[in-house]
């Protein structure tokens, strides 16, 4: 129970008997208790719930619960909707309006008067943006994931939200499944509330989530259907009350060996690549040295244990079922920063020793891992000098060493003209460049980087190729895709020059992407008509401001004067 009378943030807006403090007060005075304004927390619970995000759409739900732990501990809940973004459904990407969304949210958390939040978020970039905002805010805050959907089946088989809907559509493509067959598969793809139920972006961004310490520990990748959904959410808002009462900020517990810990699990546990960007992002907020490299020299020597859509078999419920992320941490315990806290105040490591895997086909032990080494791969070289990543575990072996002629498309629209085209010059040793795809190019970097296969290669049997991209992939998505090649084209990367025909050399292992060019070709060469008007170049409104101010996709894509923490202080009263 709070302790009445203690003196909070809030009471800067309600405490005294003046014209302002009456006007704040009188306003709120709608069915709360008389002593509401007598020293009680004041939380705000922001809430992405909306029907345009169908991930999302079951939050308010979710509220409910975490309003009622909250009124069980002595603080007074109020909702607070915040900018919502459906992965599956905004025009041109959701990851555009991520930095806006951060940034509304951050400045509705220092505006208002609250002592503390819970982030309700499950869609890709709704728990990455409400994270950007507590960062930066650092008020006492704690996130309640919204959980995966339970798993729907197709003609008796399991469908992986997304994942299929890559391989089916290819199979189309191919000829190998009718289109009606196709369209029938929908009706079965989404089968309940809940984000995708692979690990793929808003799956992972829930466990790191919780592997950085901002969730109860064991709560990331609990279904959406299940029970232990509220149960939990009501104990995050009990919770919420004892963080404001000890001060407890994120600024307090999240470290590098947060990161640390965030980034061996989402090695551990196949994660997307998306959490790249939003982790460099986070860490930006709090000023804590995060770099590109940091992925790979800490995630590379990390086995892969989680048998998953779309790098394995198995999906999310299988994942809770079999012992979930808690238990995939207890078997890499050694490469965990043993002093790293969670929300709760008690170090991740602490609540490992009870954790245990119930199927060894869904996680594995780190005795017989599904791949020894996995992680995110970092490359660099001549094509890509401010780093690009490659996702090793979703890639095809044979090609994670490969050198082959580029096929070069100067923006997306280029790319769905002629990917189909029986003239196309292409073969399976191809190399397909798709650039115009960053945060300025776009803008926003949108998840086309693993480019459909050209219809005449599917015919044949090809089910994979090398392609680069300056833009994202899907978590959700599989293939031996480069991304994120940094600076992007838009910015004046080496892309921007790459031409049909040029030998392009992928090496993994050796952590290389290389362009078979001098230094004095590379200087020689400016980028055609074709790429310089495939670069978007907004005139007014968020989009000129992003594209003005986005940095690179090696630091976070946030907005430059967004980085670091403007704290919670509000100079001035409002009357």
């Amino acid at each position: 129970m709070a302790e009445q009378g203690r003196s909070h943030r809030s009471s800067e807006w309600y405490a005294g008997t003046d014209r302002n403090s009456y006007i704040h007060r009188a306003w709120m005075r709608r069915g709360l208790p008389e002593d509401a304004f007598d020293g009680r927390p004041h939380v705000a619970i922001a809430n992405t719930a909306s029907d345009l995000t169908p991930c999302n759409s079951h939050l308010d739900e979710v509220m409910e619960s975490v309003k009622a732990g909250i009124w069980e501990a002595g603080g007074v809940p109020l909702d607070l909707p915040v900018v919502s973004l459906g992965e599956t459904q905004v025009r041109p990407t959701a990851m555009l309006w991520r930095n806006m969304a951060a940034m509304s949210t951050e400045e509705m958390i220092r505006a208002n008067p609250i002592d503390g939040v819970v982030l309700l978020g499950g869609c890709d970039k709704t728990i990455p943006s409400l994270m950007m905002a507590a960062a930066s805010v650092d008020l006492p805050a704690v996130v309640v994931p919204g959980g995966p959907m339970k798993t729907g089946t197709f003609q008796g088989v399991a469908l992986g939200c997304g994942t299929d809907v890559w391989r089916l559509s290819e199979e189309v493509r191919a000829g190998t499944l009718s289109e009606k067959e196709f369209l029938k598969s929908e009706g079965s793809m989404i089968s309940s509330k809940g984000h995708c139920n692979t690990m793929g972006t808003a799956s992972t961004m829930e466990l790191v989530t919780e592997a950085l310490g901002m969730i109860i520990p064991g709560l990331a990748g609990t279904p959406a259907v299940d029970a232990r959904l509220l149960q939990n959410s009501h104990e995050t808002g009990r919770l919420i009350v004892e963080l404001i009462e000890a001060d407890r900020r994120p600024s307090s517990f999240l470290t590098r060996g947060s990161f640390q810990n965030a980034i061996v699990a989402l090695a551990a546990i196949g994660g997307s690549t998306n959490a790249v960007v939003h982790l460099l992002a986070i860490a930006g907020r709090l000023g804590i040295p995060l770099t590109l490299d940091d992925f790979d020299t800490i995630g590379s020597g990390v086995p892969l244990l989680v048998n998953l859509q779309p790098a394995g078999r198995y999906l999310m419920d299988d994942f809770h079922r079999a012992g979930g992320l808690l238990s995939v941490l207890r078997e890499v315990k050694d490469l965990l920063d043993p002093n790293a806290l969670t929300v709760t105040g008690k170090p991740l490591v602490d609540y490992l020793d009870d954790a245990r895997i119930w199927d060894n086909e869904v996680i594995s032990v780190r005795e017989t891992p599904l791949i020894p080494d996995a992680g995110i791969a970092v490359l660099r070289g001549n094509l890509a000098p401010g780093g690009a990543i490659i996702k090793p575990a979703a890639a095809s072996p044979e090609l994670l060493h490969h050198r082959g002629q580029a096929v070069v498309f100067d923006s997306i629209e280029d790319m769905h003209a002629r990917i189909d085209d029986p003239e196309l010059e292409v073969t399976a040793d191809s190399v397909l460049v798709l650039r115009g795809c960053g945060p300025k190019g776009y803008p926003g970097m949108p998840e086309v980087a693993n480019m459909p296969l050209p219809k005449k290669l599917l015919e044949q049997g090809v089910r994979d190729m090398v392609r680069i991209c300056d833009g994202r992939m899907s978590g959700t998505a599989y293939g031996t895709v480069v991304l994120h090649v940094t600076p992007e084209a838009a910015a004046g990367g080496p892309l921007a020059i790459v031409q049909t025909g040029d030998w392009i050399e992928l090496d993994v292992p050796k952590r290389r992407l290389t362009l078979d060019l001098t230094q004095d070709e590379l200087n020689s060469r400016t980028p055609n008509q074709a790429t310089l008007d495939g670069f978007a170049k907004p005139k007014r409104g968020w989009e000129k401001l992003y594209v003005d101010h986005v940095m690179g996709a090696d630091t976070g894509a946030d907005l430059d004067f967004l980085q670091g923490s403007s704290g919670d202080k509000v100079s001035r009263e409002s009357h």
